[in-house]
């Protein structure tokens, strides 16, 4: 997929402020009919630009603990603690920083915090973290100010409408040539073969 038009992004606005939005409204909104509209989210699917339809859950309602954001470093067990905390049904959203530290925020008891965490790292017992109480939370989506154009995995360049897409391994990549397209892959072929 090359990069996004005006009405991609109108689209994609419209599914952030609400996924369960039907494509005949979307379709009069954008002044397109339905089934174009359904082939273009199939194709911003098929891209990779939308992951998926998800919900919302206000959990203040459901009386679900209190709000903590946690800081922690996983050293040697990035892999083993970030799979932790993607099966924790109260941790809410994980974020990895560029530093390769792990922050997330969970909903848990309050006279629970420390053993609940400390379960949760068991694999890697040693490993420090700083625990924030949350006062007050808002998930506000936007997509005003984002360029949408898609990147080369290889080189980091625009992808155009002259660029290639493909599946591999279960993910989508993007390239903005072919010769970066065969790049990629021998080195991702020279890594699976230990290389």
């Amino acid at each position: 997929m090359a990069s996004l038009d005006e009405t991609d992004i109108e689209i994609l606005r419209l599914l952030s402020h609400n996924a369960r939005r039907t494509i005949t409204d979307i379709a009069e909104e954008v002044d397109m009919s339905g089934p174009a509209v359904a082939d273009r989210i199939d194709r911003l699917q098929e891209a990779g630009v939308i992951n998926r339809f998800t919900v919302d859950i206000d959990r203040t309602q459901l009386k679900a603990g209190a709000q903590v954001f946690v800081q922690l470093n996983p050293g040697d067990s990035f892999d083993q603690l970030r799979a932790r905390l993607d099966e924790s049904d109260a941790v809410e959203h994980v974020m990895v920083t560029a530093g390769g530290e792990l922050w997330f925020n969970a909903r848990v008891e309050v006279h629970n915090v420390n053993p609940w965490i400390r379960g949760l790292l068991k694999p890697a017992e040693n490993t420090e973290y700083t625990v924030t109480l949350i006062d007050e939370i808002e998930w506000q989506p936007s997509i005003d100010g984002t360029d949408f154009a898609l990147t080369c995995v290889e080189c980091g360049n625009t992808v155009d409408s002259e660029g290639e897409s493909e599946w591999i391994d279960d993910r989508m990549y993007h390239f903005c040539c072919s010769t970066c397209q065969h790049q990629f892959k021998d080195q991702l072929n020279q890594l699976k073969e230990g290389v």
